[in-house]
């Protein structure tokens, strides 16, 4: 009864004129950055970020959220429509979407991928509103160890699933750390490599960081490439899918949302390994296989479907433990940072007019997603026919502005540019950026927990071994380094 209680306040909430508009808001944007091939989700709440500042903090979330969940909508138009994927977790959707659309099926395939999506993220919802106030609730008998334990899982857990090399993302997190090391130590109180710049003395500044990181970077990476959006020329109708589709396709689309909730909760999963991992399943266990890669319709719905619930789950961990999974979510984190609200075990307790009115919102904004995605398919076609350099010089001037405006200060500016041309050299260079973004933003935590459990157990660290949700924690970081080596041994004595 608490848990219906609740969720009936959060609608409350969600329900006002006010949260309405920023949901809207949220969904829109969130559609059409899905849609337009080169400026993801969290390349868009960077931007975003100093627009915020003066928002109230319920209002400010529900947008962002919306962004989220609203691309992973969006980048499928461009997969079936276009062969190229609006939003990274989309890529797999490419296979046989857009195979449909060549044999003139490409209504079909939309209307699917739009209602498996909003069936998945309900149910995700669903999930998230019954497992994170247990979670919390467990999360209260955390101390000092046991949150160093966790960061370490998951900065490991981000490295191990990221989707480069496991080496290459040990090198990202590592340089992560570093960066989060300028400043003042936050036990002790002494300046750390400010390099004598007063500027310096409060580290960097986060949301200059990920402007630079994302959304420069992005940029440069997208005008370097010839620009080729030729929309397959087919005639989209027929919307909403037949019986026989159902029939295919319900369980494709159950099996995909729990795939994508499971995975969403792991720091580091998100909506690119669910959707590999169900369209891997799905092809699997189907009875006709060979179908896939030729215009299979559950080749669009698992994946379109486990994307969407791993971008409602992966919410799990930032609003219990305080812990952000992806980048996307760091950028929400930062918001809740910005705000003064501090994600965690806590929040259910100290903020529930915000926890659950963000969960609330997005029961809305799934419903407003599906009117917007069946009905507007037309006007996002329209959209991708906007020349990318016009995107380009908006999303520039958006970042210097909105560097400007953190502090009023044009070393801000500066940062920000330089990130940006770091972003674009790693982005070269293949070094993955989620692990990147997850250390800079946990460093200080671990650093922080790691100081003040060494400081009550007089400087022994057996402290984290003592306890057994710190030492169960390490277990499973301990296993997850030493599984490149289990794997390699493996193939060299079967060889």
């Amino acid at each position: 009864m608490d848990f219906l209680a609740n969720l009936g306040n959060g609608f409350v909430i969600a329900l006002t004129p006010g949260s309405l508009f920023y949901c809207g808001v949220g969904v829109i944007l969130g559609t059409a950055i899905g849609v337009l091939p080169g400026l993801g989700p969290a390349a868009t709440i960077a931007l975003l970020l100093p627009i915020t500042f003066k928002m109230e903090a319920v209002s400010a979330l529900i947008m962002l959220a919306g962004i989220y969940y609203g691309a992973m909508y969006g980048g499928s138009t461009t997969s079936i429509l276009l062969n190229i994927p609006g939003e990274a977790a989309s890529v797999v959707t490419c296979i046989d979407g857009y195979q449909m659309a060549r044999k003139g099926r490409a209504g079909r395939a939309l209307g699917m991928s739009a209602i498996g999506s909003f069936i998945a993220g309900t149910i995700s919802l669903l999930g998230v509103s019954i497992v994170a106030p247990s979670l919390a609730a467990f999360a209260l008998k955390f101390g000092t160890p046991e949150y160093f334990s966790l960061v370490i899982l998951g900065l490991l857990m981000a490295v191990y699933l990221s989707e480069e090399s496991v080496i290459k993302g040990l090198i990202m997190c590592v340089a992560g750390l570093l960066l989060g090391t300028v400043g003042i130590d936050p036990v002790f109180g002494a300046q750390r490599f400010t390099f004598g710049l007063s500027k310096l003395v409060d580290g960097f500044d986060f949301v200059v960081v990920v402007m630079g990181l994302f959304g420069i970077s992005e940029i440069l990476c997208n005008m370097e490439t010839p620009e080729i959006r030729d929309v397959f020329k087919t005639a989209i109708k027929g919307l909403y899918p037949t019986l026989e589709d159902w029939r295919r396709c319900w369980a494709s689309v159950l099996r995909g949302s729990l795939i994508g909730f499971f995975i969403g909760v792991l720091p580091g999963g998100g909506g690119i390994i669910s959707s590999f991992a169900s369209y891997a399943v799905e092809k699997r266990i189907s009875k006709h296989p060979e179908e896939f890669g030729r215009g299979a319709i559950e080749g669009v719905a698992a994946p379109e479907s486990a994307n969407n619930a791993a971008s409602t789950s992966s919410f799990i961990p930032l609003l219990t433990l305080g812990v952000p999974g992806n980048s996307t979510i760091a950028m929400i984190f930062v918001a809740f940072m910005i705000h003064g609200i501090k994600p965690g075990p806590f929040l259910i307790r100290e903020h529930p007019e915000l926890f659950w009115g963000l969960l609330a919102s997005m029961y809305i904004g799934n419903i407003m997603l599906l009117g917007l995605n069946l009905p507007l398919v037309g006007m996002w076609v329209r959209m991708l026919k906007v020349p990318y350099r016009y995107l380009a010089v908006l999303v520039v001037v958006i970042c210097v502005v909105g560097a400007y405006s953190v502090s009023n200060s044009v070393f801000d500016v500066g940062v920000m540019a330089v990130f940006g041309v770091i972003g674009y050299l790693l982005r070269k260079a293949g070094l993955p950026s989620t692990p990147f973004v997850l250390a800079i933003i946990l460093g200080p935590m671990l650093e922080r927990n790691l100081q003040q459990a060494l400081i009550a157990s007089g400087g022994d660290l057996l402290v984290f071994f003592q306890r057994p949700i710190s030492a169960t924690l390490l277990s499973i970081a301990g296993l997850l380094m030493l599984s490149p080596l289990v794997r390699i041994y493996w193939r060299r004595s079967h060889q």
